[in-house]
């Protein structure tokens, strides 16, 4: 009997762990951490598992070509939000508070910040219109991505000009 109970509990934990998402302000937390640690800025992705765009945000920074140059002067950090019917546990609790608290409510997804180590913003998805970039993909947004990137970290113009490349290759 007493076996059976812990057998239970250790069960019921499992069970938690394995579907409970961290909360938003967790990730955030930690990225911060980091990034103040290995001097780098926090690119906070707020992103679902049904957007293409997102997808394809995350593909290209992860090309082995741009994905050293992305960790060299970033942590990356992605919140879940807006999820649908059964993949709504996907989400990061507290995500969609924490994307509104940053002016993303009615962005669209993706919606990305870049912060300093002190959770500051440093520059947003937003172009000059008020548009989200999103995951930029036309030559004018992706010279705006890049604008934001040069302005937030120490990437080298050689550098800057390969995640050029990638993302308006598409």
């Amino acid at each position: 009997m007493k076996y059976s109970k812990i057998i239970v509990v250790v069960a019921l934990l499992l069970f938690q762990l394995g579907t409970a998402q961290e909360k938003a302000d967790v990730v955030l937390n930690k990225a911060l951490t980091e990034a103040k640690a290995g001097k780098k800025n926090v690119l906070l992705m707020f992103h679902a598992s049904w957007c293409k765009w997102c997808k394809m945000m995350e593909k290209n920074m992860n090309l082995p070509e741009t994905k050293p140059l992305f960790d060299k002067k970033f942590v990356t950090a992605y919140v879940d939000v807006q999820e649908r019917g059964e993949k709504k546990s996907l989400e990061n609790p507290g995500g969609q508070e924490l994307m509104n608290k940053y002016k993303g409510e009615n962005a669209g997804l993706p919606f990305w910040l870049i912060l300093n180590p002190k959770g500051e913003v440093l520059a947003d998805s937003f172009n000059a219109k008020g548009e989200n970039l999103g995951s930029p993909s036309t030559p004018e947004e992706v010279a705006t991505f890049i604008a934001k990137l040069e302005k937030t970290s120490k990437l080298k113009k050689e550098e800057l000009q390969i995640i050029e490349n990638v993302f308006v290759k598409k």
